[in-house]
């Protein structure tokens, strides 16, 4: 695997603040790496220091294979797209305009596009499902059509590395699945992907690994079943986490402790706890223990629901998983908070 984006013992401060410490990583080509962790831990900065608009305080960063700082601007505009949190755009710009500035960096001197600009454009808009806003203005589109919208523009870029930041928030489940899966095509086709979730079970279905950032610091990177244990979620993100399998797949599904509905109509109170696998439901009976899943036997998890065009399995997670990960031992839910050793 070429690699082609790659930090290195990178550090970033902003003033006195530091808020990236001693972080490496690095995407190479048909590579989908996903950066995870709670608000304020540097996943954003991250993305702008990989994209060369942040100067690292320490370490280095190479793209292409070259120190950052000897790729060109217009070689860096051509080939690497970053697609940002809360991307600005001008209201009054008709969503063909937007999508259509992604080719900026391919205009020839008299800036004017060709041919190749206005077919790369209208295929980027069909990718992201939004080629029917075509003649609508900015203004006028929701926050889930504008992130559609950025898409296109970072996809009519046609660039070889992609930084995603949040690239399906504001979406509802249909375009969120739709966009990760149009991520994942371009991925297999050679595209290298950095892109930061919030959505854990995203990140697990689609990611081929993870990276997981608390503070500043990298905790933990590597395949979604080897990061995402309940150990090192309930650490980084203060909250006690239920792990347990995708119903279709291998990958961890990422869970609240309990639900605080009984199943027999009442609520349970704060703080008592959550009734064991087994003998209680999550999601209106989506997910289930099978009495034998000790015993080592597969547990009967498919039980799915129509939804819309597509189906959404138990966990809301998505109908499918990409990326295969390390299977759970015996398929069992596993709870764990930091430090009480039930995490893998």
């Amino acid at each position: 695997m070429e690699s082609l984006l790659s930090l290195e013992r990178v550090s970033f401060r902003y003033g006195e603040l530091p808020v990236l410490k001693d972080v490496s990583l690095e995407v190479g080509s048909g590579s989908f790496l996903g950066l995870v962790g709670p608000n304020g831990s540097g996943k954003t900065t991250l993305l702008r220091v990989a994209a060369g608009l942040l100067k690292p305080d320490a370490g280095r960063v190479q793209l292409f294979g070259q120190p950052m700082a000897k790729v060109g601007r217009a070689q860096m505009a051509r080939r690497l797209a970053l697609l940002p949190q809360n991307g600005n755009l001008p209201p009054a710009f008709t969503v063909w305009e937007v999508v259509l500035m992604g080719r900026t960096p391919f205009l020839g001197y008299f800036g004017r596009e060709n041919a190749s600009d206005l077919v790369a454009a209208e295929r980027a808009m069909e990718q992201a499902r939004c080629r029917h806003l075509a003649d609508r203005r900015v203004g006028e589109l929701s926050g889930g059509e504008r992130q559609r919208v950025l898409v296109a523009r970072a996809l009519a870029q046609q660039p070889e590395v992609l930084l995603l930041d949040e690239p399906t928030s504001h979406m509802d489940v249909e375009h969120q699945v739709a966009t990760i899966d149009l991520i994942a095509e371009l991925v297999d086709q050679g595209l290298a992907v950095l892109a930061v979730f919030h959505d854990l079970n995203l990140a697990a279905c689609y990611c081929h690994r993870v990276a997981l950032l608390s503070q500043g610091r990298l905790v933990a990177i590597g395949q979604p079943a080897e990061v995402f244990t309940a150990e090192n979620l309930s650490r980084v993100f203060k909250v006690e986490m239920c792990i347990t399998t995708h119903p279709r797949d291998s990958v961890p599904a990422v869970l609240p402790p309990g639900s605080r509905w009984r199943g027999d109509g009442e609520t349970r109170g704060r703080g008592e706890p959550p009734l064991p696998l087994g003998e209680h439901e999550y999601a209106s009976g989506q997910l289930h223990r099978s009495e034998d899943a000790s015993s080592g036997s597969e547990p009967d998890r498919r039980r799915s629901r129509e939804g819309g065009e597509g189906k959404i399995c138990s966990a809301a997670a998505p109908p499918h998983c990409r990326r295969a990960g390390v299977k759970a031992e015996g398929g069992i839910a596993r709870h764990g908070s930091a430090g009480d050793g039930s995490g893998r």
